[in-house]
């Protein structure tokens, strides 16, 4: 099964209130197969931009994703799972080599970035997650614990 992933972070203060927030869908039909939205504290942009990734990874892969597509509007966060920008932060370090393990994990994956107005499902999630809405939600079907 292949999943296409939108994800983003964001933190009000840079650092200050967090959230990371994430949608997957099918990519042969686009049907929503898991939303996720989490609060994360006191963080920066960076930590909740690769959170976001990190979280929807672990679902794709519990989804019985076998290949992934990776879509955010993170320039920087696209670039560094790429290899063209190193992750340098003591922060971001571990949350990377999770998510860099996990994207192994599967057959196949691709990264993209993409326009802010193509990634605003996954925007508002983050901002869900700031304000306290939180979910994991595999759509109407069954609630994520």
């Amino acid at each position: 099964m292949r999943i296409l992933i939108y994800t983003d972070g964001a933190a009000r203060g840079n650092p200050g209130p967090a959230g990371a927030g994430a949608i997957l869908r099918d990519a042969s039909d686009q049907t929503v197969l898991a939303e996720i939205a989490q609060g994360l504290g006191h963080a920066t942009n960076n930590v909740a931009e690769w959170t976001a990734v990190r979280l929807a990874l672990e679902e794709a892969r519990r989804l019985g994703a076998t290949h992934v597509d990776l879509r955010m509007d993170s320039e920087l966060v696209a670039r560094q799972i790429t290899g063209i920008y190193r992750v340098k932060h003591p922060d971001l370090k571990p949350i990377h080599a999770a998510s860099m393990a996990l994207l192994r994990s599967f057959e196949g994956y691709t990264v993209g970035h993409v326009p802010r107005a193509l990634n605003r499902d996954a925007d508002r999630l983050s901002n869900v997650a700031i304000d306290g809405g939180e979910t994991r939600d595999a759509g109407p079907r069954s609630t994520l614990v």
